[in-house]
């Protein structure tokens, strides 16, 4: 496009100097050209763009260039982004996806090469990343980093492909991401001496002092599932330096909302200076993964942002290489007709299929907890009927199941506490990382029905709505064409439907915060405790298969 020069003036926030002065910034072809320092009659300021230190756009139920629509209104300009959930489904294919659709929209997307595709060797997945495909996205200069190596105990084992991987991002001089949850000590100081440089799953404040002093990075997470900011937002007043900020995962109703800027004013709301918080939100990921990104320096990308505060960050313009992409919560980026790409080869259940033997009286039980990516287990009495197990929604104790959708098999069943479902049953096909179909429900029949509706329009998320005997149930669902896991329509259209059957669920009595988020992460098996994946009931911390029954 061609760029015609102009100039803006204001309060300029310099994070590489750590200094606000009044002055004027020209911008010709896109870039800085000058900045002339002086007294202007502007009182706005003007600010670097937000990076997301660590996402997986595909958790925005929304292909990339969606998300840039809607992530440029509240002054996101650029993403570390891990593919690794499409990659679980698509493979090295599912990754270039993501990169050629995000090229065709001005925003800047800096993708990795997911390093665990699959996760776990505990689970089925649509493909699986090898060396000869890290090497060859390493290899690209579309690729900036090894993303999160979450396989810690085969680090910690020292594994020869995981040595190999981490590897070959030494040799194209790239970052390696981390994913440690609760590692510490001498298990912590292996881990990064290994050559992995950050970590965003830290949830404790003890935890991330060991692992900086140690020579990591830690990413400050806030998402839609994991919030983590309270425990580790002290970490800003004495390693500034060694934080970055990051969502990890955001829902389009909660994107639709806000993004990187309330990260930030919660922070200064909090008695941090501005400059600290912006300088961690700009200039630590742009030295750490070497990025191109602007931060108002001359001959610098033209990427910034004008705000009226530097307390509450309301966002009047989005600008991306001198392009104005965001004006007052109005979006300038164009919808990109997007092709539809997925795989899904498992065939109709039975209610009987669901059915499970009473073979004892005590379950070993998957205790969710709201706003956690991590779980515990506990044991409970198994409620009885027939010789069956069933759910127990009077004790909140319901039926988790997940169904392998590459390969026609028999689900995995097991049980949960904390969703609070009162009747009816939820289900998703995005359940990380591998996006097998997962559901939780009161009643075999309405779980069975859910199942079945993800089936038959492949992929996607919904609700089944129990009425009563002789009525019909209500079902709400919103398609995910792309892999299972992403919509290509209308970004805020999908917020909106997204909103729609989030407060359905919380009608059939789910207490928890993001219900489908939560539900997403059930069978994500590097996540302490216990989880579920399509071949069984799985402990994190023996990382092996449990039984359900704890005679």
């Amino acid at each position: 496009m061609k760029h015609i020069p102009f100039s803006v003036s204001g309060n300029i926030v310099d994070v590489v100097s750590q200094r606000i002065y009044s002055g004027t910034i020209e911008i010709k072809n896109g870039k800085i050209h000058s900045i002339l320092e002086k007294k202007v009659n502007e009182t706005h300021y003007i600010i670097p763009g937000f990076i997301d230190a660590h996402i997986h756009i595909e958790s925005s139920m929304l292909i990339p260039s969606e998300f840039a629509r809607i992530a440029v209104t509240h002054g996101t300009v650029a993403t570390v982004s891990d593919p690794h959930e499409i990659a679980n489904v698509l493979g090295i294919e599912g990754v270039k996806f993501m990169i050629q659709n995000g090229e065709k929209v001005p925003f800047k997307f800096y993708f990795g090469a997911p390093s665990c595709v699959p996760a776990t060797s505990f689970e089925s997945t649509g493909a699986s990343l090898g060396i000869k495909e890290i090497d060859e996205l390493l290899s690209s200069n579309k690729i900036y980093y090894l993303a999160e190596m979450m396989n810690f105990p085969g680090v910690l084992a020292n594994n020869e492909e995981i040595f190999k991987k981490i590897a070959l991002a030494k040799k194209y001089g790239k970052p390696t991401d981390g994913h440690a949850p609760g590692v510490a000590g001498d298990d912590a100081i292996k881990y990064i001496s290994a050559g992995i440089s950050t970590d965003h799953e830290c949830f404790s404040l003890t935890e991330a002092i060991h692992k900086i002093k140690n020579g990591m990075k830690i990413l400050i997470r806030e998402g839609s599932a994991a919030k983590n900011f309270e425990e580790l937002i002290p970490l800003m007043d004495n390693y500034a330096d060694d934080i970055m900020f990051c969502s990890d995962d955001k829902h389009p109703d909660e994107l639709a909302q806000n993004h990187m800027n309330t990260i930030a004013s919660r922070a200064v709301k909090k008695g941090y200076n501005p400059l600290k918080v912006l300088r961690t939100m700009s200039y630590n990921p742009v030295n750490h993964y070497k990025l191109n990104v602007g931060l108002l320096q001359p001959n610098d990308d033209a990427d910034f942002l004008i705000t009226d505060s530097l307390e509450d960050f309301h966002i009047s313009a989005t600008y991306i290489k001198g392009e104005k992409v965001a004006e007052n919560g109005k979006t300038f980026i164009k919808s990109i007709a997007e092709e539809t790409i997925n795989v899904f080869n498992c065939k109709p259940i039975s209610i009987k299929d669901l059915e499970i033997e009473a073979t004892g009286n005590f379950l070993n039980v998957i205790e969710a907890i709201n706003g956690q990516l991590i779980t515990k287990r506990i044991m409970t009495p198994a409620r009885i009927e027939n010789g069956k197990v069933i759910s127990d929604p009077e004790n909140d104790i319901l039926k988790i199941v997940v169904l392998n959708r590459y390969t026609p098999s028999k689900p995995s069943i097991g049980f949960i506490k904390n969703f609070g479902l009162k009747k009816g049953a939820i289900a998703s096909t995005v359940a990380h990382d591998s996006h097998n179909i997962i559901a939780v429900g009161t009643n075999d029949y309405s779980i069975l029905k859910a199942m079945q509706l993800l089936i038959e329009k492949k992929g996607g998320i919904c609700v089944i709505e129990e009425k009563n005997e002789g009525e019909h149930n209500n079902s709400f669902f919103l398609p995910l064409q792309v892999g299972g896991i992403m919509s290509n329509e209308n970004g805020y259209l999908v917020a909106e439907k997204y909103i729609h059957i989030d407060k359905k669920v919380k009608e059939l009595g789910c207490k928890l915060t993001s219900p489908f988020m939560t539900l997403s992460f059930m069978a994500l098996l590097v996540i302490p405790e216990i989880k579920i994946s399509d071949k069984g009931l799985f402990d994190v911390k023996l990382f092996d298969f449990i039984p359900l029954f704890n005679k």
